[in-house]
């Protein structure tokens, strides 16, 4: 056990020295340790409880309104089943990335590497651990999954506000959107999202047991079916969803470099994932159990619950959380490109901002030209969550540990509940295996070919996906002229 104290010394002691914080965050700190700080309570976060914040509320935003239409495609039985399988299997993953942050950590101290007012990332570890090869397949997969996660964040964002007000479409509402989450540019870090993780976090909260209580309240529709599963591409699809919902942790790495002590993050996104469960299972089987088949067709749960004040509400809180997860899944972006053009060091909010917004560009385009709220989940999910979230970290923490000396020199030993190098190596091949066939594989046949059926069917740049067609009006019939 020396070597991994020894480890979480060094970096507890010289986090001040070598992380992001700067001389004004080292002051905010000292000011919430000495006494409260309106500022420092709002805007500087780095504790267990922020990153816990930071998980769960990145962990499930838009993704639940599609759970349902998930079920719908895999049956009851299924998507149960397979939220607690992924939950699971996604905890463990994020188990591993800590771990090697970690372990990268601990080595590029060793060396008096200074990582001050520089963000450590996740291809960065690769890239310290395993060479440059890995930093280059990071970096790729990391960097592609997060543009279209906060694709996705966009496509969401028109979608929900069209069911409070239709008379603009989805694409002019994308356009809206978009112009109001570039002003995420402004927030320099994970520090800064403090006070709205936990804004974020209640909101998912407000929404999914709205969802859960409408569905029951409203019962059954008339003549409901349960018919799923019926197909192996619905199947697939909806596996992949849920494969998907589980995978956010592509920002894991920054989460626990905002962390004060981030040797403590081991078990912060398992504690995330169960909280999860408790919004994600409820909602999911009420909504599936009310409306049934009518989901294949709706893949937005909002379209199908009766219109009032509380779905008004819940539409208006998932809008602000759409805002902040497009936020958490920009700001490694921002990261990356700042260290492209060389403006990571910069300490001017403006200028850094000014330097960000040709990020925003590309995910604005792509959110019109896909409009496809819930099929480009399960795409995204299978073509990247895959790699980025499930089978790359297995692999990395594989080849980090091969050697002898490698595990017994370790930053971290194995877990408590896994206090054997052999069985880790046994779970992380069975992840990669499962995950490249199942996940990849299986759910990258089958929601590439329900992907491509919604390109046929809307086209790209669809003006509004899924829309209610409006009825035709009926010419009255003209009165009789009396001569």
């Amino acid at each position: 056990m020396l070597p991994q104290k020894q480890a979480e010394e060094a970096i507890v002691s010289n986090y001040n020295e070598t992380g992001e914080l700067d001389a004004v965050d080292e002051k905010l700190e000292d000011n919430s340790k000495s006494g409260f700080s309106v500022r420092s309570f709002l805007w500087h976060g780095g504790s267990v409880y922020d990153a816990w914040f930071s998980c769960a509320s990145n962990q499930v935003a838009q993704v639940l309104l599609t759970l349902p239409y998930s079920f719908s495609q895999l049956g009851m039985l299924s998507g149960i089943i397979l939220q607690i399988f992924y939950g699971l299997l996604g905890s463990w993953t994020a188990y591993l990335i800590s771990v090697l942050y970690i372990e990268y950590r601990a080595r590029k101290e060793k060396e008096n590497v200074n990582f001050k007012n520089h963000v450590i990332q996740w291809f960065e570890v690769l890239d310290g651990l395993l060479g440059p090869a890995w930093k280059a397949v990071g970096l790729a997969f990391n960097c592609t999954f997060l543009l279209f996660g906060s694709v996705i964040q966009l496509i969401a964002c028109a979608s929900n506000i069209y069911y409070i007000n239709d008379r603009l479409d989805k694409r002019t509402w994308t356009y809206i959107f978009g112009a109001c989450c570039a002003t995420t540019v402004f927030v320099p870090s994970f520090h800064n999202y403090r006070i709205w993780s936990f804004i974020g976090l209640g909101m998912t909260t407000y929404t999914a047991w709205y969802m859960t209580i409408a569905a029951v309240v409203h019962g059954q529709v008339e003549n409901v079916t349960h018919s799923a599963p019926t197909k192996l591409v619905l199947y697939f699809t909806g596996a992949t969803n849920i494969l998907y919902t589980f995978g956010g942790h592509a920002v894991t790495v920054e989460i626990m470099h905002a962390m004060w002590k981030p040797q403590k993050f081991k078990y912060i996104y398992l504690v995330a994932t169960l909280y999860v469960f408790t919004l994600t299972l409820p909602s999911a089987s009420a909504v599936y159990w009310a409306f049934g088949d009518q989901l294949l067709d709706h893949a937005n749960a909002f379209s199908l619950l009766p219109k009032n004040g509380f779905r008004d509400g819940a539409v208006i809180l998932m809008l602000i959380h759409q805002f902040i997860t497009f936020g958490f899944a920009c700001t490694p972006l921002y990261f990356v490109w700042e260290k492209v053009i060389g403006m990571h060091d910069t300490k001017s909010i403006v200028l850094r901002a000014l330097a960000r917004l040709p990020v925003v560009v590309p995910i604005w385009f792509l959110a019109i030209i896909f409009p496809f709220f819930g099929p480009i989940n399960s795409a995204v999910g299978a073509l990247l969550v895959s790699f980025t979230v499930y089978i790359i970290p297995s692999l990395a923490h594989m080849l980090t540990y091969r050697k002898a000396s490698a595990r017994q020199n370790a930053a971290e030993k194995p877990p408590f509940f896994l206090p054997s190098w052999t069985a880790m190596y046994v779970v992380n091949t069975f992840i990669v295996i499962w995950v490249l066939i199942i996940g990849f594989g299986f759910g990258g046949w089958a929601s590439m070919t329900n992907f491509v059926r919604q390109v046929d069917s809307f086209g790209l740049f669809a003006k509004c996906y899924q829309c209610p067609k409006p009825h035709p009006v009926v010419p009255s019939a003209p009165s009789p002229q009396h001569h």
